[in-house]
């Protein structure tokens, strides 16, 4: 059952935050997809699944990564969206530091290059080391980096927090970052 919701979980972070058309699902502009649709979508691409098991993958997700509103009846990604969503986030002001993991191999690029969103429409950082070296790790040998988010707020970088509590900023400027 634990590897059927895993699979199911991945499934829907590939349609809810990159390829809705992958299974033919439609997103409207704020990222939210109808759950009757998402399930009948998925069943009709060969994975069996019901309002229950959605239910489960949202509630047991451990990133936190799904949504949904008041009445169980739509569903959408908190962040991560390659595909041109709005969230409906308000600037908020950051901690003085936030953290970001990678993988060691990429330590260069960024010293040289900054933090990008690359294919996502965010950076994403979070508040605790314990999850940026978790993120970090899938990718290699991880590397944590400290954001100075306070000066950059202060020079004007707008910062957003997710629903699961994931900082989101444009970019992140070399001059800003500290191993």
């Amino acid at each position: 059952m634990e590897k059927q919701l895993q699979h199911i979980s991945k499934l829907m972070s590939l349609v809810l935050r990159h390829q809705p058309e992958a299974i033919g699902l439609q997103l409207d502009e704020n990222g939210w997809a109808n759950v009757e649709q998402l399930i009948e979508k998925i069943n009709a691409n060969g994975t069996k699944v019901d309002i229950a098991t959605i239910l489960t993958v949202v509630e047991t997700n451990d990133k936190q990564r799904f949504s949904l509103n008041e009445n169980k009846t739509m569903i959408r990604a908190n962040q991560g969206h390659s595909i041109g969503v709005d969230l409906n986030l308000k600037p908020s002001i950051p901690p003085d530091i936030l953290y970001h993991g990678t993988a060691e191999r990429f330590l260069d690029a960024i010293l040289k290059e900054g933090l990008t969103k690359q294919k996502r429409q965010h950076v994403h950082l979070s508040w605790q080391i314990e999850t940026a070296k978790a993120v970090g790790i899938r990718h290699g040998k991880p590397v944590i980096l400290h954001i100075n988010a306070k000066a950059m707020h202060d020079d004007g970088y707008l910062f957003y927090v997710s629903e699961n509590n994931v900082w989101l900023v444009d970019a992140v400027p070399t001059q800003y970052i500290t191993i």
